[in-house]
């Protein structure tokens, strides 16, 4: 289709977080806005777990965009529903739940994933390269096969990761950089310009696992710089965590490397400063959340909890 001589792709947009919702908007305000939009069920969340939909959903409602929340997008009924709307390109993004055939079958489906594939194929690629130490990461289209992100590659962006990136600053320029790599990549498919696609070198195969209560806990045998990594990989969607003498656990957000060297897996206060240490010298923390309170800075947590 065309308009005004530029050419359009009726497009549906499949995605469940608030990277894909950031994605679908750009989408959205592109030539391409989708005809559809599926999102996963409204679940439980928080503390109260009281019922909440998606990022992905509450966006779609916000842009009217026409909207369903399956149980299984590979169902009949939401199959049905897909074709319904005669896509030219489906886009998947962040949709957090396993794509099937014929589903892969019946539509050029696109995926946008927020890493250099193949490095990172998983659920945290973004966590994980910070976590890892990686100095630059970015995102790839790709087209979606029955695999782990295994599929070809027609397209990648490269992204810097700077020494004091956290997920919630990196993952803010990779939205902006996966929405705006789409739209081009859909402009091309428009055009009969889209690259090839290229199967991926297995040789940089790395897996970024889903985020574990394990992954989250500050381990005393590794060295700070290392966690100091993981505070930041987590900030401020998820947190890292240090457990206390009493069984509980102590939430840490922001924390810098210190050239003080404490005992390994205890917390001292040196000066004022809040010290966690490490296997070989002590991780300052500087932002954490008590078990049942909010988030405090270091100073606020030792007014009330005298060492």
């Amino acid at each position: 289709m065309a308009r005004g001589g530029v050419l359009i792709l009726r497009t549906v947009f499949l995605g469940t977080s608030e990277f894909a919702a950031a994605v679908l908007e750009r989408l959205a305000a592109s030539d391409h806005r989708p005809a559809l939009v599926l999102s996963r069920p409204d679940r439980p969340r928080g503390r109260g777990r009281r019922m909440a939909a998606p990022p992905v959903a509450e966006r779609a409602r916000a842009l009217g965009v026409a909207l369903e929340q399956p149980e299984s997008v590979n169902e009949p009924r939401a199959r049905e529903r897909i074709a319904q709307a005669q896509p030219e390109a489906v886009v998947v993004c962040a949709f957090g739940a396993l794509i099937k055939e014929p589903l892969l079958s019946e539509h050029e489906l696109l995926n946008v994933h927020p890493s250099l594939l193949p490095r990172w194929r998983g659920a945290a690629p973004i966590e994980r390269a910070i976590m890892a130490g990686d100095d630059c990461t970015g995102v790839s289209i790709m087209r979606l096969t029955a695999g782990l992100d295994s599929g070809p590659v027609c397209l990648t962006v490269a992204e810097p990761i700077a020494p004091q990136d956290t997920y919630g600053s990196l993952a803010a320029r990779l939205r902006v950089l996966g929405g705006e790599l789409l739209v081009h990549a859909l402009d091309l498919l428009a055009a009969g310009e889209l690259p090839a696609f290229v199967e991926q070198d297995e040789a940089g195969l790395t897996y970024a696992e889903k985020i574990a209560s394990e992954d989250r806990l500050l381990d005393p045998a590794r060295p700070a710089g290392e966690l100091e990594r993981v505070v930041r990989a987590l900030d401020p969607h998820i947190g890292a965590r240090v457990a206390l003498g009493d069984g509980t656990l102590l939430g840490v957000y922001r924390a810098r490397i210190s050239e003080e060297v404490t005992t390994a897996g205890t917390l001292t206060t040196v000066e004022g400063r809040l010290l966690y240490g490490a296997c070989d010298r002590a991780l300052e923390l500087l932002e954490v959340q008590p078990p049942g309170g909010r988030p405090m800075d270091a100073a606020a947590y030792l007014h009330g909890h005298a060492r």
